[in-house]
């Protein structure tokens, strides 16, 4: 679908006054003001982030009495579990929870239900037949449990007391935990709702942290050091696509750097097993470590990515990593599948695309895969996908968005058909009977169509501003990477040259358009390398553009890296 180009022009006084008081090139201060940056001190701590800046996470609500009884389990030896989510937000919160508490001599174990074969959350059965059998007395969510109500109930009738830490949207009423601690809830004034659920951990744990030291705790054992955390939080927020805003931005800033650094195995065996040397920025992470980390969770159990995380011995790591990779690459070999067959379904039916939602199903597809799947044709159509598999009677579902729609609040109007769901504003899992799935798709068409969705509707690209050939230089490049890491909420800066020439094209992997560009009306002509990604089977190369939107990146390759056009739309 062709894009809608909305050149921003951000207040010239404001560029003038940053640029003079950081010192900086107006290019940047202009990048600045397009993302709400205006002071100095703003710009400051955005160009500088570090740990100091955090907030003190004590408000939010319930993290004293999580802290509290986390604290008296520890000193009770209690037996704890973690249950974690099976994503990657998940996992790495469960893993940041289970290696806090084993330094703190806490009796502990973790557990990460199976995705086809539980489900997700926080379920009845795994409190009497997982908890109890293992007398656990605390169980500890991670990246869930906020929906499970139920399960909590039944965990409080058997003795044991169950602390949920998430930050999905809250139901109307909270499970009657200990402490339910979710920067989401209404009643929580604290301003942490942007945190994914391994940012939450990671707060509590500062909380923690400072309880036990109160209590003169550590003294007799090692104070555990949370920076060398940093990069699983790091890991955990990008790949839940979070606004990598105020501590997201800091613990992602400073998680990259651990992970440069190589001091957790398994990240550095998935990075060899990935076919990279080392990890450059929040795409690297987004695309190269993410996939493979949610691959098990997909395909068959995420046990195996936490395993990963924690491993200390090179060889194992490396093993487990490559078995990840291949995982991987059969989880693209379905999604590829599924979607070729979806595009069958809609040449063949062309009145789906009529519609502002798109809802299909089939018993043939892998509910693993289908999130993934539901994420491309947004992309590609522009509107809420919902994508259910189907197996005896029942259909698993998830449900993407596009910006200005909430999904969450969508599928939410369709409740009466609905087993169960949950999720977020751009994304959602939901499961419903077969047979009301055509009533489901009617509900979710009339909620979107009610409330304005215009089908006619194009994506907008937001571009910051234009920029000439002879503006591109090895230094802006440097001062473009002081803007990341990139990503929901900070948005890599996009750019607008005019009047391109294409010198020389070639296609490189299967459909990606390599080019070395020249702009003809920019005084003596400069070339630069680009590439385009995804280009549709069969597009005609012309030998110019008008106009190119674009990214500007280093391409590293062996050892050297040279200034790379990224672009996004002609």
């Amino acid at each position: 679908m062709k894009k809608e180009w909305q050149v921003l022009v951000p207040d010239k006084t404001r560029i003038h006054h940053l640029s003079h008081s950081l010192n900086c090139h107006p290019l940047i201060a202009a990048l600045l003001v397009n993302r709400g940056i205006v002071s100095k001190t703003e710009a400051m701590r955005f160009l500088n982030p570090s740990l100091k800046q955090l907030r003190p996470p004590f408000s939010i609500k319930d993290m004293d009495r999580a802290v509290d009884r986390i604290a008296s389990a520890i000193s009770r030896k209690e037996k704890i579990m973690i249950f974690g989510d099976y994503d990657v937000d998940g996992i790495t919160a469960t893993v940041i929870y289970y290696e806090f508490l084993r330094g703190a001599g806490a009796d502990v174990i973790y557990y990460i239900p199976h995705r086809i074969k539980e489900g997700y959350g926080l379920q009845e059965h795994h409190v009497t037949q997982v908890a109890k059998p293992s007398d656990i007395k605390l169980i500890i969510t991670a990246d869930c449990g906020i929906s499970s109500c139920d399960a909590v109930v039944v965990a409080n009738r058997t003795g044991i007391d169950v602390i949920v830490t998430d930050h999905h949207h809250v139901p109307e009423s909270l499970p009657p935990a200990v402490a339910v601690v979710n920067p989401k809830r209404r009643d929580c004034t604290a301003g942490f709702e942007h945190l994914a659920g391994v940012g939450v951990a990671f707060n509590l744990l500062i909380c923690l942290r400072k309880h036990l030291r109160k209590m003169r705790f550590w003294p007799d054992r090692r104070e555990p050091n949370l920076k060398h955390f940093c990069d699983l939080v790091a890991l955990g927020t990008i790949a839940d696509q979070v606004p990598l805003l105020y501590e997201n931005r800091i613990l992602t800033k400073i998680g990259l750097e651990q992970i440069k650094s190589g001091n957790r195995t398994g990240i550095m065996a998935l990075i060899k097993a990935s076919g990279k040397r080392e990890i450059f920025d929040a795409e690297d992470v987004a695309f190269r470590l993410a996939p493979r980390m949610n691959a098990p969770g997909r395909m068959a159990h995420a046990k195996m990515a936490v395993d990963l995380l924690m491993s200390n011995d090179v060889d194992s790591a490396m093993s487990i990593a490559e078995y990840l990779n291949n995982m991987n690459s059969e989880r693209q070999r379905l999604e590829k599948k599924i979607i070729e067959e979806i595009e069958d379904m809609l040449d063949n039916h062309p009145e789906h695309i009529q519609k502002n939602t798109l809802v299909l199903s089939s018993a043939t597809w892998h509910e693993g895969i289908l999130g993934i799947v539901a994420s491309r044709l947004t992309e590609k159509l522009f509107r809420p996908v919902v994508l259910f598999a189907t197996k005896d009677g029942m259909g698993k579902g998830s449900a993407r968005s596009v910006p200005g729609i909430d999904i969450f609040q969508a599928i939410k109007s369709c409740a009466r058909n609905l087993e169960t769901f949950g999720g977020h504003s751009m994304a959602a899992g939901l499961r419903v009977a077969e047979e009301k799935i055509e009533s489901f798709e009617k509900d979710l068409e009339a909620f979107v169509e009610k409330n304005s969705y215009n089908e006619t509707h194009r994506p907008a690209m937001k571009i910051d501003c234009e920029l000439k050939f002879s503006q591109i230089s090895p230094a802006l490049l440097d001062a473009l990477e002081a803007l990341g890491p990139f990503g929901q909420g900070n948005p890599e800066p996009l750019f607008v040259s005019r009047n391109i020439r294409v010198r020389s094209h070639r296609i490189v992997g299967e459909n990606h358009c390599q080019m070395i560009l020249q702009q003809l009306s920019d005084g003596t002509p400069r070339s630069f390398q680009a590439i385009q990604f995804n280009i549709a089977p069969g597009t005609v190369i012309t030998d110019g553009f008008e106009h190119i939107a674009f990214r500007l990146r280093w391409n590293h390759w062996n050892g050297n890296k040279t200034i790379q056009l990224v672009i996004e739309d002609t």
